[in-house]
C-alpha cells in the first residue's frame, strides 16, 4: 500500500510540473507574434477565408495545432515555414497571448 502512495503522489507531481512548463508568458508572448499578424490581423482576429481567428484560442489547442505544423501531423506549408525555428517556448508564450486576447 505504502509503495501504491509513493508511485501516486510521484505520478502527479510530474503531471504538475509538466503543466508548469508547458504555462507560456503572454507578455513574451506579444513579442514574438508581430509575423502572425500579416495573416491572422493584430491581435489574432482572423483574415477570412483563409486565415482563421485564433484570438481566444486555448493554450493546449494552440499549442498542440503549432506542434503539429511543426512536426508535420498537421498539413499547411505555409504555417510550417513559420514553425519550423520556433521553440516549444516561444509557442506556449504565443499561446498564451492569443489565449488572452
Amino acid at each position: 500500500m505504502k509503495r501504491i502512495t509513493v508511485l501516486v503522489v510521484a505520478g502527479s507531481l510530474a503531471a504538475l510540473a509538466g503543466v508548469a512548463q508547458a504555462a507560456g508568458d503572454a507578455a513574451k508572448g506579444a513579442e514574438k507574434v508581430a509575423v502572425c499578424a500579416g495573416c491572422h490581423g493584430e491581435k489574432g482576429e482572423g483574415i477570412l477565408p483563409d486565415n482563421p481567428k485564433i484570438s481566444g484560442m486555448p493554450e493546449a489547442d494552440f499549442i498542440k495545432m503549432m506542434k503539429g505544423y511543426k512536426d508535420g501531423t498537421v498539413e499547411g506549408p505555409v504555417m510550417q515555414g513559420f514553425v519550423g525555428d520556433l521553440t516549444d517556448e516561444d509557442i506556449a508564450d504565443m499561446a498564451a497571448y492569443y489565449a488572452k486576447q
